[in-house]
């Protein structure tokens, strides 16, 4: 029984302290800016395109549901209100996080496992670099600065898609719609729109480098870095997302 946990506790011991590592790295010189920039661009505007496509198909997909749930009681006027939230307060955090996640944690984890299985990190470690500082900071700061910016666009985005449907197939005026979608909006839920994916991108980025720096055993290990990494950023995320969508609804409750 205890050879089984044995593993399990040695990996949370090791991450816990990579995290510490890289949260005190932060505020340490040297600060790689053009490392950060490079992430930034990789991370951020190279998943442009598919938070563009699930976040308007998304909200289309929803309105449309919305839309014809509500049909029946003569109340298709509120779609726009409830797409709005449940973008904002839900989806929108959570689709684009994973959609991050599988892009970019799984990119983190092949990248830094490569350099890790063929002795890069080992070389800069005897150059005096710290790996630490030269290759998680930078990608951890790209990410908790560019994955909240994402998600406003997949909210935005899904809107669109949601008032397009709407317009379509219900013939919502324009106007009622977008009327409707911003009032629905309080402090509370943008809060937890941007609150949530800030959170979220240091469970993407630190799992990818996580496993990232931990592959061993030459391409097939590299590759069970990759889909490890993906597979538990996912769930960190729907975990993270249930325990902070409790410590909002408890605010707002008081």
């Amino acid at each position: 029984m205890l050879d089984i946990l044995k593993g399990p506790i040695e990996a949370i011991q090791d991450f816990y302290d990579l995290t510490s590592r890289a949260f005190r790295s932060v505020f340490r010189k040297p600060h790689y800016f053009n490392d950060i920039m490079l992430q930034m661009d990789s991370i951020g505007f190279g998943s442009i395109p598919i938070v563009l496509l699930t976040g308007f198909f998304s909200g289309a997909v929803m309105a449309m549901q919305m839309g014809r749930s509500l049909q029946p009681y003569g109340q298709t006027g509120r779609t726009g209100t409830f797409v709005s939230i449940i973008l904002v307060r839900e989806l929108g955090p959570v689709l684009a996080a994973v959609m991050v996640a599988g892009r970019n944690s799984s990119g983190i984890a092949s990248e830094l496992g490569s350099m890790k299985v063929t002795e890069q990190i080992d070389a800069m470690r005897a150059l005096g670099t710290d790996p630490v500082q030269k290759l998680v900071v930078p990608r951890v700061i790209a990410t908790a600065v560019m994955l909240p910016v994402l998600t406003v666009v997949d909210d935005f985005v899904g809107m669109v898609g949601g008032w397009i449907l709407s317009n379509y197939l219900f013939g919502l005026p324009t106007r009622q719609y977008w009327t409707n979608s911003w009032q629905a909006l309080v402090w509370n839920d943008v809060g937890q729109g941007l609150l949530k994916p800030f959170i979220f991108s240091f469970a993407v980025s630190l799992i990818g480098c996580f496993y990232g720096l931990r592959a061993t055993g030459g391409t097939q290990g590299v590759g069970r870095a990759t889909t490890q990494a993906m597979v538990w950023a996912s769930i960190t995320i729907f975990i993270l997302d249930f325990f902070l969508g409790k410590i909002f609804v408890s605010q707002v409750g008081q």
